[in-house]
């Protein structure tokens, strides 16, 4: 009997005209060799699976399963978001023998004792139920208790997967977002979520958990105290754009996005556009000094009509009932000039000035700062600013004094920002950077911001931002008060947003701060004013007496 290499033949059927084929020996040898490491790969499977946790195997479940998403911190390592272990655990009752059935209530009850007494967890035991779950969204530390039981009873399944928790609970709340199931939604979650997604270490924040903290807090009490709608403020690092702190009130919990609604989420540091008022006396000076109007003086003692081409008038502008007593009684000059106009925040000098700057000259500024368009950075972008469609006299004149120009706050913070840390117009960012300054867009010259702080610190130290001064070291600041308006466009002299910007320290700033309180309401204290000199700047200083130690540690 003879045999050709993979056939059994007889010898009538041996053909030996047939000639050997060496390419099918090829081909069986490398089948061999698929075969042998296929086996392999199975046995080395095998081995995982015996090693894994009982109730991975028995479920199908593993551990890289669940979705990793990394922790979010602050720029000292305090955890603002975190993914943790949790799972849904489900009994079989069947399953359970009836000498362990006593014994299986007894874990139940020890472990969730909140949830079963022994004698609830009996009966669910002797229920005779194919599946029961009874607890939902468990610790880890409950996880790992029902997986022992599970070994010694094998009658549990542990459905294991992350959530995401946020410790500080609402404190961080429009900064830091939420998550989905797969996919951040709001906030820094959003925004970084590639990150998140793709990388173990934590994001590391430029927040000060302990500067957010006392925002918060105070921004609290101010809110409450004046009856205001909502309360904001924000703090960025001057030089590097590094936001310190961001708060919105109201707020909500991020553990329980279900108890909030979508307006009460919404950014309004990004999102709303408002008045900002005398505050944009700020920018009126600075263009005032780049066309040469430093030294000019102007009549300020009655309000300023505005005529059209036939000399009629067509608006007056004038300021507060006090400002002109006070020029009565000799506490204000009856005359002012341009750094006077700002220091005592008179919108009739104000006026004056604007309408001699040349033609676009407002137009070109506030486009230079970015006000004329929706500012991206790398934790989202604004909302569209609201400029003027004509810039008429009447135009002109009210965005002076911040009327008829809409803007976010965080607007408003750049732009005061690139007005006093010598004229660069610095872009935001979450994300902590390293020691030295980053480079910006030049938008003003270097000795016109240094006539800017100066104006801003005699206003912190002699007139309405006084409340704002902190002991050791010099504060500048700008007050703003602009009423709201109605939805036909006309203004509502009930309901008014005041606003504080301030600089720190003077000669050389490191931080800049904005406060906001939303349709704040008068107190006894305050003899019935709400103005921002009665509510805003105490907030302010406030926050800058408990946050100074720990900036200047």
């Amino acid at each position: 009997m003879s045999f050709i290499v993979g056939k059994d033949v007889l010898p009538h059927e041996y053909n030996t005209a047939r000639v050997y084929n060496n390419n099918t020996a090829v081909r069986l040898k490398w089948l061999m060799w698929f075969v042998m490491v296929l086996f392999a790969l199975f046995t080395v499977r095998t081995l995982q699976l015996a090693l894994e946790p009982s109730e991975y195997v028995h479920y199908g479940l593993n551990t890289n399963d669940v979705e990793r998403r990394a922790d979010i911190v602050d720029r000292n390592g305090v955890v603002l978001a975190k993914s943790v272990k949790s799972g849904n655990i489900k009994l079989y009752p069947p399953k359970v023998k009836d000498k362990d059935k006593n014994a299986v209530a007894k874990v139940i009850s020890d472990i969730v004792p909140m949830e079963y007494s022994f004698s609830d967890a009996l009966a669910i035991v002797n229920s005779g139920k194919s599946g029961v779950y009874i607890k939902k969204r468990a610790s880890e530390d409950q996880i790992n208790k029902f997986r022992l039981a599970h070994k010694k009873y094998d009658c549990f399944e542990i459905e294991q997967y992350t959530i995401r928790r946020y410790p500080q609970k609402n404190i961080f709340a429009h900064v830091i977002g939420f998550s989905g199931k797969d996919e951040g939604l709001e906030g820094v979650e959003k925004t970084f979520n590639k990150y998140l997604t793709e990388n173990n270490d934590a994001l590391k924040l430029s927040i000060d958990a302990r500067v957010q903290n006392i925002f918060h807090e105070k921004l609290s009490i101010a809110m409450n105290k004046f009856s205001a709608k909502g309360a904001l403020g924000m703090m960025m690092k001057a030089s590097t754009g590094e936001m310190i702190a961001m708060v919105q009130l109201p707020d909500y919990d991020p553990n329980n996005i279900k108890s909030s609604s979508a307006e009460t989420r919404r950014s309004k540091l990004l999102r709303d556009n408002f008045e900002m008022g005398s505050v944009f006396k700020i920018f009126n000076t600075a263009m005032a000094y780049e066309n040469g109007l430093e030294n000019n003086v102007y009549d300020v003692s009655k309000p300023y009509p505005i005529r059209d081409k036939y000399n009629r008038v067509v608006h007056n502008i004038k300021d507060i009932d006090s400002f002109y007593r006070d020029i009565k009684k000799g506490k204000k000059k009856p005359r002012m000039s341009t750094p006077e106009i700002m220091l005592h925040s008179c919108n009739t000098g104000s006026a004056q000035l604007a309408l001699e700057f040349p033609a676009n000259t407002q137009k070109e500024f506030f486009h230079r700062i970015h006000f004329d368009k929706p500012i991206s950075f790398d934790f989202g972008k604004t909302e569209t600013a609201i400029m003027q469609q004509h810039w008429g006299p009447v135009e002109k004149a009210t965005a002076s004094f911040g009327h008829g120009v809409s803007v976010t706050p965080m607007h408003l913070l750049l732009g005061v920002n690139a007005m006093t840390n010598g004229g660069y117009f610095i872009y935001p960012t979450l994300l902590k950077r390293g020691i030295g300054a980053i480079k910006g867009e030049k938008v003003l010259d270097s000795e016109i911001s240094a006539h800017l702080r100066n104006i801003m610190y005699r206003v912190a130290e002699e007139t309405t931002a006084q409340k704002a001064r902190v002991p050791g070291i010099k504060v500048g600041g700008k007050t703003g008060t602009a009423e709201k308006r109605h939805k036909d466009g006309t203004t509502d002299k009930t309901r008014n947003a005041t606003v504080f910007v301030g600089i720190f320290p003077v000669e050389a700033p490191q931080y800049v701060i904005m406060i906001m309180l939303d349709e704040p309401h008068g107190t006894t204290e305050t003899g019935g004013w709400k103005t921002a000199s009665w509510n805003a700047v105490p907030t302010a200083g406030a926050i800058l007496n408990e946050i100074m130690p720990l900036l200047f540690e």
